[in-house]
């Protein structure tokens, strides 16, 4: 059994449904390369499920791309993640895991602090990163579905996610 103490976050003002996402520009990395994108490149081609995990090679992000992979969710519709990682664990994550998804690199959390959902890890000073979180965006960047972490860790209700998906 793991050893962890769960967490309760503070009530935040994060983006929600009904609310135009952020757009933003960071380094997008695949299983090859990175290069900078932008969230509404990526939304441009349609639906987009886009993902705030804990740094690569944690627990929680591991077991959340698992779950999106064994879903099949990335067969259905674009999905994308962000973490404070850098391209270079991004890609090594990618590979070692299997994830058949992009993953942005947003080292400074400046991301997650406009979304919300930023988090100051207990016991490392200076370190923030996304509470984990989940947004449908729709072509437009208009939020159609949206979960955020209520404490750590959380898991998002993968069969609540899978029944927007299917409803977008």
């Amino acid at each position: 059994m793991m050893d962890f103490d769960v967490v309760d976050l503070p009530e935040t003002d994060h983006v929600d449904e009904g609310d135009v996402a952020p757009d933003f520009v960071r380094p997008l990395v695949n299983d090859e390369y990175w290069e900078d994108a932008a969230l509404s490149d990526v939304t441009d081609d349609g639906p987009t499920l886009l993902v705030f995990h804990p740094m690569d090679g944690a627990f929680p992000a591991t077991y959340v791309w698992n779950e999106v992979r064994d879903r099949g969710w990335t067969d259905d519709l674009t999905v994308v993640g962000l973490s404070i990682s850098s391209p270079y664990e991004h890609k090594a994550f990618i590979e070692d895991r299997g994830i058949d998804a992009r993953l942005f690199s947003d080292p400074k959390a400046t991301v997650a602090v406009e979304y919300g959902i930023a988090h100051d890890l207990d016991g490392m000073t200076g370190v923030t990163e996304p509470r984990p979180a989940v947004y449908l965006l729709d072509a437009d960047r208009t939020v159609e579905y949206a979960w955020v972490a209520a404490e750590w860790p959380d898991f998002p209700p993968y069969d609540e996610v899978e029944d927007a998906i299917e409803g977008i």
